[in-house]
C-alpha cells in the first residue's frame, strides 16, 4: 500500500534573477559570483524570519515560512539587501519574488502542488526588483505591515487558474495610500464625478430645505378629531402658512422681467 501523501498549509516564497540567461552571455564568471552572494544573503535572511530554504536549481530559490508576515517582510528586506549591495559596474541583478499561502504536498524535504506553483507562476508577474503576493497571503499581512498593496486583479497564468494578486509597494515605488479590492481604482475621473455627485446633492437638498421644513410642521400638528364644513377654522392657520410658503417661492424663482410693459 503506497504511503498516504503528507499535507500541510504552508507559505511559500519564491524568487529567481529577472534576464539571468542575458547576464550569463554576458559574464559567466562574473553573474555566478553575484548569484552566490545574493543566495547566501538571501539564506541568511529567510533564517532570520523562521523560514527554511527547500530548494534551489539555476537561478531560483523557493523557502517556506509558517507566517505569512515573516514571508513578506523576509522578501522586503531581500530586495532592499541587494538593491543596496548593486551598485557596481556590470548589469545589476534584479530578483522577482511570488509568494502563496497554499496546501502544498510534501515529500521529504521538498514542497509540491498548486501552493508551489502559484508562488513561482506570481513571481513571473513580479517587476524586477518587485514582490507579488496571492490573495490568501494578502488577507493575512495587509493590515499588519509598513508596506502598500497594488491589486492587480486576476492576472492569467500558465497551466493555473487565475487568482487574485497584489504588488507589493515598498520605499522608491509609488504607494496606494489605502489598498483596494479587486476591481476598485481610485483616479482622478472617479473621484471628480464624486465631487460632482457630492455638489449636485448639496445643491438639491438646499432648494428643498423649506419643503422639509413645512411637510416636519404639518407632521407634528395634531389631526383634527371632528370633521365638517363647520370645523374648518382648525384648518385655515396650516393653509396660510403653506400658501404663503409656495408664494414666497414662486416670486424668488421667477425670472426678471427685461424691461416695462407698453400701454
Amino acid at each position: 500500500m503506497p504511503d498516504k501523501v503528507k499535507r500541510r498549509l504552508t507559505t511559500v516564497l519564491c524568487a529567481d534573477v529577472h534576464g539571468y540567461s542575458r547576464l550569463m552571455e554576458a559574464d559567466e564568471a562574473g553573474t555566478l559570483e553575484t548569484l552566490r552572494r545574493y543566495r547566501t544573503a538571501i539564506a541568511r535572511l529567510v533564517e532570520r524570519h523562521d523560514g527554511r530554504i527547500v530548494n534551489t536549481w539555476g537561478d531560483a530559490v523557493i523557502a517556506e515560512f509558517a507566517s505569512v508576515v515573516e514571508a513578506v517582510q523576509c522578501a522586503v528586506e531581500i530586495q532592499q539587501e541587494i538593491s543596496n549591495q548593486d551598485s557596481g559596474p556590470p548589469p545589476p541583478m534584479r530578483f522577482r519574488i511570488g509568494i502563496n499561502l497554499g496546501d502544498v504536498m510534501v515529500d521529504g524535504s521538498d514542497l509540491y502542488g498548486d501552493g508551489v506553483n502559484i508562488a513561482a507562476r506570481l513571481q513571473e508577474l513580479a517587476e524586477p526588483g518587485g514582490i507579488v503576493i496571492s490573495s490568501s497571503a494578502y488577507d493575512q499581512v495587509h493590515n499588519k505591515l509598513s508596506v502598500g498593496f497594488d491589486c492587480l486583479g486576476q492576472r492569467p497564468m500558465k497551466n493555473i487558474a487565475p487568482v487574485t494578486s497584489y504588488r507589493v509597494t515598498m520605499s522608491g515605488q509609488t504607494a496606494q495610500a489605502r489598498s483596494f479590492p479587486p476591481g476598485e481604482r481610485l483616479t482622478s475621473q472617479t473621484a471628480s464625478a464624486g465631487s460632482q455627485t457630492d455638489a449636485a446633492h448639496r445643491d438639491r437638498s438646499e432648494s428643498s430645505n423649506w419643503m422639509g421644513f413645512v411637510s416636519d410642521g404639518l407632521a407634528k400638528l395634531p389631526r383634527p378629531i371632528f370633521t365638517g364644513m363647520h370645523k374648518i377654522w382648525f384648518h385655515w392657520p396650516v393653509a396660510a402658512l403653506l400658501f404663503g410658503a409656495i408664494m414666497r417661492t414662486a416670486l424668488r424663482d421667477r425670472p426678471e422681467s427685461g424691461g416695462k410693459s407698453e400701454r
